[in-house]
């Protein structure tokens, strides 16, 4: 099988369904964010592959970047017009906010803004916070006119908190401290 096929060649690309619609439309630019997050979860994990203080987070992020497929289906299938596409839960949801609460009790409250930056690995963390948002709202639109479910936006929402966690926690794992936003 070719990787290229042609047929976007015209600036229109198909959804799962068969629709065509344009490559700069909401959806395409919504799960073409999510690609774009992966990737990046995917650099992030090779940073930390050789740190022993990180390597425990893996596992999550490999959960993660299978949801965010997950997210990706549901994202190029309007109205949910096909069954066997597989879609975002609350289950993922929660599997999140379970992880945010988990990493959240190896970090000091917040009394200040934090710049993003420190170690490379928390600054990946920063980059993937920034593109979850950006993603965030590209995918608000279509969550607003009720062409994606609750559970897509909720979960894009809560991946760039859970970014924002591990950003200080890369940082506390390896004695780099928060970078204070100085006023």
């Amino acid at each position: 099988m070719k990787v290229y096929t042609k047929t976007g060649d015209q600036g229109e690309t198909s959804l799962a369904d068969g629709t065509r619609v344009r490559k700069s439309s909401s959806r395409i630019q919504s799960y073409g964010a999510v690609d774009e997050i992966n990737s990046h979860i995917g650099m992030l994990i090779s940073l930390i592959s050789s740190n022993s203080n990180l390597t425990a987070i893996v596992e999550d992020l490999i959960i993660i970047q299978n949801h965010l497929f997950t997210l990706g289906s549901d994202l190029a299938n309007p109205q949910q017009k096909l069954d066997n596409y597989p879609r975002i839960t609350e289950g993922e949801v929660t599997f999140l906010e379970k992880c945010i609460d988990k990493f959240d009790t190896e970090l000091e409250p917040l009394r200040a803004f934090i710049l993003p930056g420190g170690t490379i690995e928390a600054s990946q963390c920063h980059v993937i916070r920034t593109v979850a948002r950006r993603c965030e709202i590209k995918v608000v639109d279509l969550y607003l006119n009720n062409e994606i479910s609750k559970n897509c936006f909720v979960y894009i929402n809560r991946l760039s908190d859970l970014f924002f966690v591990l950003a200080r926690v890369c940082n506390r794992r390896q004695d780099k401290a928060d970078i204070i936003w100085k006023k």
